[in-house]
């Protein structure tokens, strides 16, 4: 995977955000379990833990449905298991990933973190132009909020060992799709020493 453009990016610029880290995602045996969702959560926190460290503002989505389900749209025409449901246990953000006091959470009804949200207003008032993606799932969420990220012409990173997919395959395959049309792929040790030079 390349990561030529990581050497143009300052941290100045950079946003984290840290997506649908959530129980009905990545407990075990949860409506969607991302495969290796609870593997790559210490990379994430390490990922957070620099961001914070940096000034580098981290971001949340929380995927949020009202339990009338009347917000789902055409995901359960997709046929996707109900989650995410307003009130339940598998609505909250993982304990190990709790966004701390100076965090931003971002509830969003679709995949991408920038539709009907304040995700891009939040960016702009920080005066960022690059999205450092985590979370789950790769082929979903994460995909179409990186994709959104480039159609405004922000840079999109995806770090390869922070994300987890719906699959193995879509992981995999997703990451390889980002990597060559949507923007830079890279795990977090090499994303942290490109960004501290």
């Amino acid at each position: 995977m390349s990561i030529n453009n990581l050497n143009k990016i300052k941290k100045d610029d950079c946003a984290v955000i840290i997506i649908d880290m959530q129980y009905d995602f990545i407990a075990e045996g949860a409506p969607i379990e991302c495969p290796g969702g609870r593997d790559i959560i210490p990379n994430v926190q390490k990922l957070a833990s620099w961001a914070r460290k940096n000034d580098i503002p981290v971001m949340y989505t929380q995927e949020m449905h009202r339990k009338q389900k009347v917000d789902f749209g055409m995901e359960l025409e997709r046929h996707e298991p109900e989650h995410c449901l307003e009130g339940t246990k598998g609505v909250e953000i993982i304990e190990e990933l709790k966004p701390e006091e100076n965090d931003y959470v971002i509830i969003k009804r679709r995949y991408s973190g920038f539709y009907l949200t304040d995700l891009e207003v939040l960016l702009r008032a920080f005066n960022r132009n690059t999205l450092i993606i985590a979370g789950a799932a790769t082929n979903v969420c994460v995909y179409a909020t990186a994709l959104d990220a480039q159609q405004r012409d922000m840079h999109a990173v995806v770090v390869s060992d922070c994300v987890a997919g719906t699959s193995v395959e879509f992981h995999k395959a997703f990451l390889d799709n980002i990597d060559y049309v949507v923007g830079d792929v890279a795990d977090v040790d090499t994303l942290i020493k490109t960004l501290d030079k």
